[in-house]
């Protein structure tokens, strides 16, 4: 696949926002080119052609016209037509986010979790490392952070913006189009900064209402969990949920990522293995390994047959 082209290009755009970005980047291409054209086509004229010395008079036309109002000119408008696409690469409506569906992403060292909220400002579902966005309608993204400056990006869709702590950044986004798309930290946040990616799955309106609300909140169960998958038991007993929530289940502790559906999600880790079965046994046992400065301690003193049943079961969540 080419650099231009793939799930975290911007120069692939599948977003609005993405669309003037890459626009602007080859107009300013073009026009670099035509300068870097010209400025070699005056070399080769005044090395290889010109032979006669020029007067005094020329020469100060051509320092004037080359070196002053040409440049003068062509950076001008280039400017100007940066600035007339800016409106399109960073919508900012001022108090008119009202009405655009709302997705609250927050930071944290290292992984992303997202909620997705009602008109009101309810919790409608919570997932993590994981974005789904409908087509064809701008989101409105409320970016926040835990812990230190993370900055959110989307190369595919849009531009990037910074996630501070103690405050909330708006950033709207337009997918136009369907697909699966890669999200990264665009800014530098400790050990791990390049090991907290997250997917982006762009669909139609229809269907990421049919996919919201089949993905709202389970009911959750009582705390017997008699007879349920040996995992879910392993999970509770090893002090698991204390740290993540499992939506139907005791398991609602509120440090880590929330887990449920966690078998549907590509990746583990924000991104960093597949998310397989082995490589969860890995992550579980040897977090710090694979992901250096994660917060969730590792569990390598267990069985590895009990570490493989917890696995089972968080690959069978959907």
């Amino acid at each position: 696949m080419s650099s231009c082209a793939g799930v975290q290009s911007a120069l692939d755009p599948a977003g609005s926002e993405a669309d003037a970005v890459a626009t602007l980047f080859w107009v300013m291409v073009a026009g670099g080119g035509l300068i870097w054209l010209l400025v070699v086509g005056l070399v080769i004229y005044a090395s290889r052609l010109q032979k006669a010395p020029v007067s005094e008079s020329t020469a100060g036309k051509v320092i004037l016209f080359g070196g002053g109002i040409f440049p003068i000119v062509v950076l001008t408008a280039l400017l100007a037509y940066a600035v007339w696409l800016m409106p399109a690469m960073r919508p900012w409506f001022g108090g008119e986010g009202e009405g655009l569906r709302r997705i609250e992403i927050t930071g944290e060292q290292f992984w992303w979790r997202v909620r997705y909220l009602d008109a009101s400002g309810a919790v409608l579902h919570e997932a993590a490392n994981e974005v789904h966005m409908p087509v064809g309608e701008r989101v409105l993204f409320l970016l926040k952070a835990k812990d230190v400056i993370h900055s959110f990006w989307i190369p595919s869709i849009g531009g990037k913006m910074d996630a501070i702590p103690g405050r909330t950044n708006e950033l709207q986004l337009e997918a136009t189009k369907p697909g699966s798309y890669r999200g990264i930290c665009a800014e530098f946040c400790g050990t791990s900064h390049a090991l907290m990616a997250f997917t982006v799955q762009a669909m139609e309106a229809e269907e990421f209402d049919r996919w919201l609300a089949s993905a709202g909140p389970r009911q959750t169960a009582a705390a017997d969990v008699t007879g349920a998958h040996p995992g879910l038991s392993l999970f509770l007993q090893n002090g698991c949920s204390a740290c993540h929530t499992i939506d139907g289940t005791p398991a609602q502790g509120e440090i880590g990522p929330n887990l449920s559906a966690f078998g549907t999600r590509p990746t583990i880790a924000a991104g960093t293995l597949a998310n397989t079965t082995d490589n969860l046994v890995r992550f579980i046992q040897y977090p710090d390994a694979i992901k250096p400065g994660v917060r969730m301690p590792g569990f390598s003193m267990l069985p590895r047959d009990e570490v493989t049943a917890i696995a089972a079961y968080l690959k069978g969540l959907e």
